[in-house]
């Protein structure tokens, strides 16, 4: 069993849990899952669609299980989930592009509850022809919920780049949309 290199306890709130999860505890597993789950779906929401990134977000801590004895240290964990999700997003992304592609049914605008649910595709379909840093922040700030601190403690960025990314990507992301 690979062991995670010593580090001071206040360098990573996770170190127990991942220790524990290494023993083979699924219930600190599943406190990592609720920490981690929100930032994981707004990763892959900013790459997939919204029922495909459901099921990928299990898809991405069953790796993470799985892969648990290679990571090196504690305060790794949230980049390494990440780049778990992003190339989970990339691996579906290439599979559903080898499947024939089935172009979405236009959606009624006959009822109000169906034209916000255009708007809603039209802002995420915004939010995804945003760079990669301000569209995951985005996505984790107004679909997820995440406060700005949660985001830098869940991702590892600083407050303050958190903070830019949202300025920038709602800026814009409202220049794209009155744009439109």
């Amino acid at each position: 069993m690979m062991q995670l290199m010593s580090m001071p306890a206040e360098a990573s709130p996770e170190e127990p849990l991942i220790r524990a999860a290494l023993s083979g505890d699924r219930v600190a597993f599943g406190e990592l899952y609720v920490r981690y789950a929100r930032m994981v779906h707004a990763i892959l929401l900013a790459r997939v669609r919204p029922g495909d990134a459901e099921d990928l977000v299990q898809d991405v801590f069953l790796s993470a299980m799985r892969q648990l004895r290679g990571l090196r240290t504690a305060a790794s964990f949230p980049g390494w989930l990440c780049a778990i999700a992003r190339n989970k997003a990339m691996d579906h992304f290439r599979q559903s592009r080898a499947l024939a592609p089935l172009e979405d049914a236009p959606l009624s605008k006959t009822s109000s509850g169906a034209e916000g649910t255009q708007d809603a595709f039209l802002v995420m379909d915004r939010v995804r022809g945003l760079p990669e840093a301000y569209r995951e922040t985005l996505i984790m700030r107004l679909v997820e919920g995440m406060t700005g601190p949660e985001i830098a403690e869940r991702t590892g960025l600083t407050p303050e780049s958190v903070r830019v990314n949202l300025c920038r990507g709602m800026k814009m992301l409202r220049e794209q949309l009155e744009a439109k």
